[in-house]
């Protein structure tokens, strides 16, 4: 499948070629420091399987400066402290970029993909924003991608929708993350599966990165989450 690329001011947006009008799209969300443009280059890696066309946005986050960087100015999802995991955490950044990327399920929702044609997608900060907003969703959403990730703002879980209560959930982590150790990313996970949602775990020999195992494996669930949420073809007796 070969993609168009768009460059617009608040996101990168990769669109099926040869026509393809598409009726899923995968928002993926950056880390800390980087832009739009940094998962870009995974989408041809993934050989998402024939029939499989999904609108890929990759939206930028917003400029400002981050405590733990000494208040460099970069983009960031939201500020961070520290990583020891003590720091109290950006509740208003957080919720700031979470309606973000409400706006742009809304987006897609004018442009005729459904809630639940949607995956949000991320990568460390972005994946944490991509938990949170996906499980307070109002709609039950296609799925969630979160990448050597997080939970934020657990405490505050019980805002969740029950409209997601069943999203099917990847969080995949490297075994030697030293920006964030892997047990960070299991306690979220222990969690979630403690208030019953379904979380695939997918530990890797890898470190903060993304490897070829990883990719596969997406791949695969990215496929299925797409496919599951396709309506049912009709019968020569319906038509």
């Amino acid at each position: 499948m070969t993609y168009l690329q768009q460059d617009l001011d608040d996101r990168v947006v990769l669109e099926p070629g040869a026509g393809v009008a598409p009726d899923t799209c995968v928002i993926w969300l950056h880390g800390l420091g980087a832009d739009g443009y940094d998962f870009v280059p995974i989408v041809p890696e993934l050989r998402l399987p024939e029939g499989c066309a999904p609108r890929f946005v990759f939206p930028h986050a917003p400029v400002r400066p981050v405590t733990l960087n000494n208040g460099t100015r970069m983009r960031a999802w939201y500020d961070i402290a520290g990583l020891s995991g003590a720091e109290a955490e950006d509740d208003q950044g957080i919720r700031e970029s979470a309606a973000l990327v409400e706006q742009l399920i809304s987006r897609e929702r004018e442009r005729g993909v459904a809630a639940g044609r949607v995956v949000l997608a991320g990568f460390s900060q972005g994946g944490a924003i991509a938990l949170h907003t996906a499980l307070r969703h109002a709609e039950s959403l296609a799925g969630v991608l979160a990448l050597s990730t997080y939970l934020p703002l657990r405490a505050a879980l019980d805002e969740a929708s029950s409209a997601n209560r069943r999203v099917p959930i990847l969080m995949c982590h490297g075994l030697y993350d030293p920006i964030l150790p892997i047990e960070a990313a299991e306690r979220s996970r222990d969690l979630l599966r403690a208030r019953g949602y379904t979380v695939e775990w997918k530990p890797y020999p890898m470190q903060h990165q993304v490897c070829a195992e990883e990719i596969a494996d997406i791949s695969v669930w990215l496929g299925s989450v797409l496919r599951a949420g396709e309506p049912a073809a009709q019968s020569p007796s319906e038509s």
